[in-house]
């Protein structure tokens, strides 16, 4: 997922959730939480179950954070403090800084629950600067308790996702923190192409499944695909989709159905990292439309804080990588499209 910083030019236990024919021991839940071991096969008859849970800086809050009523704040991100163990957000603030604190109070004052997402395209995830799979489980759960969630997702992407030993750490200390928080739920948040998973992507969920993690959803990145891709952004999102579901099918053993429910998707709204990639308002319709009629589990947004149209002839402070959409919109619009 792209940072608050201007970018740079046995497997079917792992989807505890999305089948019903798991081993014992087994568990996790949907974005709405029900009981470990629960199947998200087991959502109401009728109801797409899909959520809005959008990606906010868990440091600054945006007039546009609560568009579209978002069931859960996606809080980015917790990374290193630089070289050691320590977590941080964003690299900058400590867990426990006053103004974060209040941040996440008023969130959650305004309905929604928080995931703690950890990773991100900048700055170093803890697994690759922890020494020990117990150090690292102990350094996200300073970041859970800190947060009062029960909700962590791991965004992995570039060299991180290619690291075995610290996929490896990392898979260990998810599966450390589960057995201490049986309510624990894991999402990995993953680049896509309109091809699908890559190989780098496969290997940490089949070293997550290795290491008995129960995992709720994959969130696929539909966004910045290369300078190849000039199509329609919609449609590379549902292709993305499309493809990654036939590729978690034939690797989990899992149904139709379970698939859909395992899958989480995210999309960098207006202007992407890549030139020539743009998100619209039209092509959040068409995916929100799309994760309802499969019953994906939730939609996404990389960002609330950039849900808003770019003030005119104002580049000095306004830049679509990092605070505005780059498109014509009302601020919020991104939001409440997505959200159904």
């Amino acid at each position: 997922m792209p940072s608050f910083r201007k970018p740079v030019a046995g497997l079917t236990c792992l989807f505890a959730l999305a089948t019903a024919g798991c081993s014992a021991g087994s568990g996790g839940s949907t974005d709405a939480a029900p009981k470990p071991g629960k199947s998200a096969a087991a959502s109401a008859p009728g109801s797409s179950g899909t959520s809005y849970a959008p990606y906010v800086s868990a440091t600054d809050a945006a007039d546009t954070d609560s568009s579209g009523s978002p069931s859960t704040y996606n809080l980015a991100f917790v990374i290193s403090d630089g070289s050691g163990c320590t977590p941080t957000w964003d690299g900058r603030s400590t867990l426990t800084d006053s103004a974060v604190k209040s941040r996440m109070a008023k969130l959650k004052q305004d309905g929604g629950s928080v995931r703690v997402s950890f990773g991100g395209a900048s700055g170093k995830e803890l697994a690759s600067t922890c020494d020990s799979a117990s150090a690292l489980a102990a350094a996200y759960g300073k970041a859970l308790d800190t947060a009062g969630a029960t909700r962590a997702d791991f965004d992995i992407e570039g060299d991180e996702l290619t690291d075995s030993a610290s996929v490896a750490r990392r898979s260990e200390a998810i599966a450390l923190l589960q057995k201490e928080r049986g309510d624990l739920e894991v999402s990995f948040t993953l680049p896509v192409m309109p091809s699908g998973l890559d190989a780098g992507s496969l290997a940490l969920l089949e070293s997550a499944n290795k290491y008995d993690v129960q995992v709720a959803t994959v969130d696929l990145m539909t966004m910045n695909y290369g300078e190849s891709y000039t199509g329609d952004m919609g449609d590379y999102a549902l292709t993305s989709a499309k493809v990654a579901h036939a590729q978690l099918k034939k690797v989990f053993g899992l149904s139709d159905a379970g698939a859909w429910q395992g899958m989480a998707l995210t999309s960098m709204i207006g202007v992407n990292d890549i030139a020539g990639e743009t998100f619209t308002l039209s092509d959040a319709a068409q995916v929100r439309t799309f994760a309802e009629q499969k019953g994906i589990a939730w939609v996404s947004m990389w960002a609330t804080f950039r849900d808003q149209q770019c003030a005119s002839g104002d580049s000095s402070s306004d830049d679509a990588a990092t605070n505005c959409s780059g498109v014509k919109q009302s601020s919020g619009a991104f939001g409440k499209a997505l959200a159904g």
